[in-house]
This record gives structure tokens, sequence and C-alpha cells, in this order.
């Protein structure tokens, strides 16, 4: 198969770029999530991937995020080889560790939620020999000698349910020690959380005190949660990463039949808000979408939203989400609608 015809529209860029937190690395307000790419949804054509992640970089993207759960190894894969092509010193490349994994010969019984993926079978392990093991199988999965940005993953009551007590002493004892002394020898510039869960931030920025962190759907245009570990991640100067800025897919398509809020179907309550939030960025001729998108970044906490892509013209649609402010009376008809916390700091 032949790779996709680059997009005329995307080409080497410059996106606006913000430094993470006191890391004191700079990172693209746009980053590319490499999560769709372990074939999530659907099965992916590994050329169409990684002629993916390579629009990302064309048009300004220096942020790259992936992980050893996505298709348990695909999408380092694929984002390795995109990425090793290019200047090292070009983008900020951000993994996960909490997971080890091993072949699985006679066929994968946890797919962890991929449709398609590598024939590996996972575990959690957040000992420190855990961490150094993830970590080094990531590299080599990746082709490339080091990473910027090591995150524990997935520690967070989704995954670990009644354990989770269990899990927090593990890795403080075991797999944050170990990522301590990885950034203190230069291995890593940055160590952190990615997690879906803000509680569990608000605990690790007063306890271990990271650098960063990837949160994924708790701060977006519907919904606020995580407002309060934004300000002290801010007082503390922890640099924030956001993904699910959509909500699973409904700020994007909108209240339409089938539209997915936390990787469920959306119930009626969210369905009628959203159609609300929609009609009051109609009334300004801003896209839902391009309004989600920007939203968060109004937060001085936050460095980066991370959006995913399979394809370059979804790139495409990412990169025109920020290409345009949103003006600042939509914002204030959504506080006065109700529709917005009064308390959450806006774009500009």
């Amino acid at each position: 198969m032949s790779p996709p015809a680059p997009s005329a529209t995307v080409r080497d860029a410059a996106l606006p770029a913000r430094v993470l937190g006191r890391s004191g690395i700079v990172v693209s307000a746009l980053g590319f999530g490499g999560a769709p790419l372990g074939d999530l949804y659907g099965e992916l054509d590994d050329l169409a991937a990684i002629t993916t992640v390579e629009a990302a970089a064309r048009g300004g993207v220096t942020l790259f995020d992936t992980a050893p759960l996505y298709g348990r190894g695909l999408s380092e894969h694929r984002v390795g080889t995109a990425l090793r092509r290019r200047p090292r010193a070009s983008f900020v490349l951000s993994t996960k560790v909490g997971r080890v994994y091993a072949a699985a010969p006679n066929g994968v019984r946890n797919r962890e939620g991929y449709v398609g993926g590598l024939q590996f079978e996972g575990r959690f392990d957040y000992s420190r020999d855990g961490c150094l093991r993830s970590l080094e199988q990531s590299l080599l999965r990746l082709g490339l000698a080091s990473v910027d940005i090591a995150l524990v993953h997935d520690l967070d009551p989704w995954a670990h349910g009644d354990a989770l007590e269990t899990r927090i002493r593990e890795v403080l004892g075991g797999a944050w020690r170990a990522l301590c002394d990885l950034r203190a020898a230069g291995v890593v510039r940055a160590i952190g959380l990615g997690v879906n869960d803000a509680g569990v931030c608000e605990r690790f920025a007063r306890e271990a005190d990271p650098d960063c962190v990837m949160l994924a759907g708790r701060y977006s245009l519907l919904e606020q949660p995580a407002l309060p570990f934004l300000e002290l991640a801010l007082a503390r100067g922890i640099g924030v990463m956001l993904g699910g800025v959509y909500n699973s897919g409904i700020l994007a398509t909108g209240p339409i039949a089938g539209a997915k809020y936390d990787y469920r179907e959306a119930p009626p309550a969210v369905l009628a808000r959203v159609g609300r939030i929609q009609d009051v960025c109609g009334a300004h001729g801003v896209a839902l979408a391009h309004a989600a998108a920007q939203f968060p970044l109004g937060h001085a906490a936050v460095s980066s939203v991370v959006l995913g892509a399979v394809t370059p013209s979804e790139v495409v649609q990412n990169l025109a989400a920020f290409a345009r402010p949103v003006p600042a009376a939509l914002w204030r008809d959504l506080v006065a609608e109700g529709l917005l916390s009064a308390d959450a700091p806006v774009p500009g």
C-alpha cells in the first residue's frame, strides 16, 4: 500500500509552545496522542500510521505521547519508526511505565481494549525492577536511545478498583524511586503520572512532587472536576498535559445518536448539555470541537492538549482547531448560561 499523500495544508510549521512546568521542557500546545495507533478502534496499515505521525511533525507538533499499553507495543513501534527519521532535538517523546509484556505465542487472552495490536501479554508491575524493565522494553520498541518524559501509567480507580491503595504503595516504594534515579542520572528529563483521575494527581502532587502529569478526561469544556488539581499544579510548578478533552468523542461529534462519553454511550443529560454548548458555539460561528480543543489551554498550568489521529487528514483537523482564536464573548455566554464554571480560566 502506498502512503497517503501529505496534505497541502500540513507542512513544516510552528505551533504555539509552552514550558512544561518546572521541567523546563518546551512542548507544542497541541500534542500528538499515540493511543489510536495501537489499533484501538480498528486495524491500521503500518505505513499509513507512520505517515500520520510524520504529518503531525510537519504541522509543528513537537510533543508525542505513547505507551506500552497502546496495542501492546504497536503504537511505540509506529511512533518510533516515524520519529527516528527526524533530528532527536526536534521532538519531545513521552511514554509510560507500569506494565511489562511477554510473548504470547498461543494467542493473547487480554487484549486490553484494543482491536488489533501485537501478540504480547501484559501485566501490571509497579516495582523498581518492573519500571526499569518496562522502560527498557519501550526503548527497544521505539528504536531510540532515550525518552524525555516517563509517566507511571493507569494508577487510578479505573484500572485497580479496591486495590488502588496497594498499588499506590507499590509505586511509591518501587517505580517512583526508580524514576527519580533515572531523572537524576539524566536518562529521562521529567517524570510523572499518566492517569484518568484528578484525585490521584492531587495526592502525588503532595506526596511525590512529580514534574508533570498526563490527565485524561477530567478537564474539558463539558466538565471541570480537575480544577482544584490544576490550581495546585500551577502553585507547585507541575506541568500538565491534557488528554481526553473531547470526553471520549462527544465534544468532537456533538450530541448525535451513539455519541460516546467516558467510553460509553452518552446519557440523555450529557447529550442535552452538549447540545446547549454547541448552540452557544454556533451562535459565534465556532465549531464545537474547536472550542473544546482550545478551552483547556486557558489554564496556565496546562502546557499541551494531546489529541490522537489515525490519518494525515485527522492531523489537519486537529491543527485547524487551533488556527483561529475563539471569541471571548463565547466563553462569557457559556458562563452566563451556566454551562461553564465561572472559576475556570479561559483562553485570551
